[in-house]
C-alpha cells in the first residue's frame, strides 16, 4: 500500500504522491534511506507509538524539510538518522556519510567562547587509532599541535564569519543573544564537514529579519557544499521557502502522508507568491489532519 495514503483524507491532488516515501526519478544516490521506520517508547498500556512504518529517501544535495503537528515524531526521525536514538522496527541507511545535527537549542559550553566552541568541533576530526600508527609521534608533537591549532582558528573563525559573527568571535555564550548562539551552533555544525546535516528548528527563536539572512546562507552553503539537509520546522512557510521537497507528517503516530514537490525556478524570498501559495496549501492539508484527530494546536 502506498505509504502516502495509509490513511487520512485523499491527498492534495497538487502534490507529488510518492510510493514508499520515495521521489520517482529522483537523480543522484540516497543520502539518507528510511525504511519502514516504528518507534515506540515504553510498553504496555503505557507505551508511545510516535513513529509507525515511515519509509522516506533523501537524495544526494536535496533539502527536505518535514513538517507536522507538535508530538508526531519529528525530532525522534531526526535523532535516529544521527544515531542517537534507535527504532524499534525498521532500517536507516546513511551509505557511510558523515552525519550532523543541529539542535533546537544551541548546547553551547558557557565558559567558552563562540571561537573555541567552534573549534571544539574541529579538534573532534581526528584520524582513527589505526590510521596514526608510525606516524604518532609526528602529529603529536609540539610543532604538528601549533600547526593545527593555528588551522582550526582560522577555519573556525572562516565560519563565524559565514553566520555573521566575525566580531563577537571571542565572546561568551552569556554575552550574546539567543540567536546569535544559535548562529554559533550552526557554525560548530558546519565545522564537522558533514555530507548530511540534520537541523531541528535551528532557526524558530531568531526574529524574522536574521532568519531570512540565514535562510540566504543556508542556501549558499547547502549549494557550495552539496549538503544533504532534512530539515524540522513548525513553520510552515519557512519550509516552502527552504526545501526542494515538503514532506508532511500525520498526527501520532508518525506517518508520511503527503509530500510536495518543489520547483526550483529562481531565488525564492520567504513573501514571495509562490511561496505564499505552496504554504497554504501545505497549511490546509496540515489542518485538516489534525482536525481528524482533535488537535486544536496551531500549525504554523
Amino acid at each position: 500500500m502506498n505509504v502516502l495514503q495509509r490513511s487520512g483524507a485523499p491527498p492534495d491532488p497538487s502534490s507529488k504522491a510518492l510510493l514508499n516515501g520515495q521521489r520517482p526519478g529522483a537523480g543522484g544516490a540516497a543520502a539518507i534511506r528510511l525504511t519502514e521506520i516504528t518507534k515506540i517508547y515504553g510498553r504496555g498500556q503505557g507505551a508511545v507509538h510516535a513513529v509507525d512504518r515511515l519509509s522516506l529517501t533523501v537524495s544526494d544535495g536535496e533539502f527536505v524539510c518535514i513538517v507536522g503537528a507538535s508530538g508526531c515524531g519529528k525530532s525522534t526521525l531526526l535523532s535516529i538518522v544521527a544515531g542517537l536514538d534507535t527504532p524499534t522496527a525498521g532500517q536507516v541507511d546513511t551509505g557511510g556519510r558523515r552525519v550532523a545535527i543541529m539542535f533546537q537549542e544551541p548546547a553551547l559550553f558557557p565558559w567558552l567562547t563562540a571561537r573555541r566552541n567552534v573549534e571544539l568541533a574541529l579538534r573532534a576530526r581526528r584520524l582513527p587509532a589505526d590510521q596514526r600508527g608510525q606516524r604518532a609521534a609526528e602529529l603529536l608533537s609540539l610543532r604538528s599541535r601549533l600547526v593545527q591549532r593555528d588551522q582550526r582558528r582560522s577555519r573556525a573563525a572562516e565560519l563565524l564569519d559565514t553566520v555573521h559573527l566575525g566580531d563577537f568571535a571571542d565572546k561568551r555564550p552569556h554575552e550574546l543573544s539567543g540567536g546569535m548562539r544559535q548562529r554559533v551552533a550552526l557554525a560548530r555544525a558546519l565545522a564537522q564537514d558533514a555530507d548530511v546535516l540534520l537541523m531541528d528548528e535551528p532557526f524558530g527563536a531568531l526574529d524574522a529579519m536574521t532568519r531570512d539572512l540565514l535562510h540566504d546562507e543556508l542556501e549558499r552553503i547547502c549549494s557550495e557544499r552539496t549538503l544533504s539537509v532534512l530539515f524540522v520546522t513548525h513553520n510552515v512557510r519557512e519550509a516552502a521557502r527552504l526545501g526542494d521537497r515538503v514532506v508532511l507528517l500525520s498526527s501520532r503516530p508518525g506517518r508520511v502522508i503527503e509530500e510536495y514537490e518543489v520547483p526550483r525556478t529562481g531565488p525564492r524570498r520567504i513573501d514571495s507568491a509562490s511561496v505564499a501559495d505552496l504554504a497554504g496549501r501545505v497549511t490546509d492539508r496540515l489542518r485538516e489532519e489534525m482536525r481528524r484527530h482533535g488537535s486544536h494546536q496551531d500549525p504554523c
